[in-house]
């Protein structure tokens, strides 16, 4: 996968204050190897500006562990309309701003040491996005790091490959995000896993969704059922290709493990939690069937019934169908028994790379000071 650009500095960074959504919480795993981190007290952050979504993760060293000192999330739907413009709205971009107005605040006051914000698909995409990037720099001074498709999936697997289940041969990880889907074929063991194989599409939940068409509040079951399955088909033909590399890797013991609004939404339907709980969701096993009986079910429903599930709502209801096409279609390339739910991955990947290069260099450091002492 490619290497990350140079992480910026706290200096760069400013702006206004807002309330999180996101509780702090403690350690979210094992860090890439064990080594001892200088500087256990200074803080590090990972932006992660998505179709859908903007993230912000702050933590500080712990042994080899990292524990979480604040976090926030808000949804922004930066993609909105992108499908049919090919550009970044107005509104779109004045929502994200203001939440990485919010970011650029919690950085300041928690005196972050080091930072890396990335920007995904809708910013690949569009044609205003470099305009959108500098506009971003200009008013909050965050530095967003539009990423590639292969690097958003080497940090997701980064962030996120400790809670696959034991298990001997090649695994699967995928990625639904709102403007494209990750899928990575890796190969555990060691401190990070060897990526075999890898495939990124342009579907998430709010592309494939503006793509297709929005759904009908009014619809009867049978149109419902079609706009599933076109949904399906367009997946499908994306990840064809792909679908036939990896069935020479298929084994007995098949792995899934999934990182996304989607899976972890289905997971909290399954759990039939009246609130979600992440406690609960991440590192969850949950049969693949139940998962696509629960895909199915919420496909049929209509927008007001989906809006009355817990864990669903308002925000979700409308995106939710194109997830659970893209969710089942991965079921249907990699036909695992069971599949992983996490809670995590850019973010908590950006944290890792950058605690263990932070380490790198100060054993580098430290080794060079040794020389030149005995030297």
């Amino acid at each position: 996968m490619a290497d990350h650009s140079p992480p910026q500095r706290s200096q760069e960074l400013a702006g206004q204050v807002g309330q999180s959504p996101d509780a702090p919480r403690a350690g979210t795993g094992d860090a890439p190897e064990r080594r001892h981190f200088p500087h256990q007290r200074q803080a590090y952050a990972a932006i992660d500006l998505g179709t859908n979504n903007c993230r912000l993760l702050i933590a500080r060293p712990a042994s080899a562990n990292f524990v979480v000192i604040d976090a926030f999330s808000r949804v922004v739907r930066l993609g909105e309309g992108l499908a049919q413009t090919g550009r970044l709205s107005d509104a779109a971009m004045d929502r994200a701003v203001g939440a990485l107005r919010v970011c650029a605040d919690k950085l300041r006051r928690r005196n972050v040491h080091l930072a890396r914000s990335v920007a995904t698909e809708a910013c690949r995409r569009a044609s205003n996005g470099a305009e959108f990037i500098e506009r971003v720099r200009r008013e909050t001074g965050i530095a967003l790091d539009i990423i590639s498709a292969q690097e958003e999936a080497r940090l997701a697997v980064l962030g996120c490959h400790i809670l696959l289940e034991d298990g001997i041969g090649p695994a699967m990880i995928f990625d639904i995000g709102g403007g494209s889907t990750e899928l990575v074929l890796i190969e555990p063991g060691g401190p990070v896993p060897r990526i075999v194989d890898w495939q990124s599409v342009p579907w998430g939940v709010v592309s494939l969704t503006e793509t297709v068409g929005h759904e009908d509040e009014h619809a009867d079951e049978a149109t419902r059922a079609a706009r599933y399955a076109e949904m399906r088909r367009v997946v499908a033909e994306s990840f064809a290709e792909f679908a036939e590399r990896v069935k020479q890797h298929q084994a007995p013991d098949l792995r899934l493990l999934g990182t996304s609004g989607t899976v972890t939404t289905l997971a909290s339907v399954h759990l039939e939690l009246p609130q979600y709980d992440r406690k609960a969701v991440d590192g969850l096993i949950v049969p693949s069937e139940s998962m696509r009986g629960i895909s199915s079910r919420l496909a049929g429903m209509s927008p007001a019934d989906r809006r009355t599930l817990p864990c669903i709502g308002q925000e979700r209801a409308d995106l939710v169908v194109a997830g659970c096409a893209i969710l089942e279609t991965i079921l249907d390339l990699w036909p695992a028994p069971r599949l992983g739910v996490a809670d995590r991955g850019i973010r908590e990947g950006i944290l890792r790379s950058l605690m263990a290069a932070e380490a790198e260099g100060a054993q580098a450091r430290a080794s060079l000071k040794r020389g030149r002492e005995e030297g």
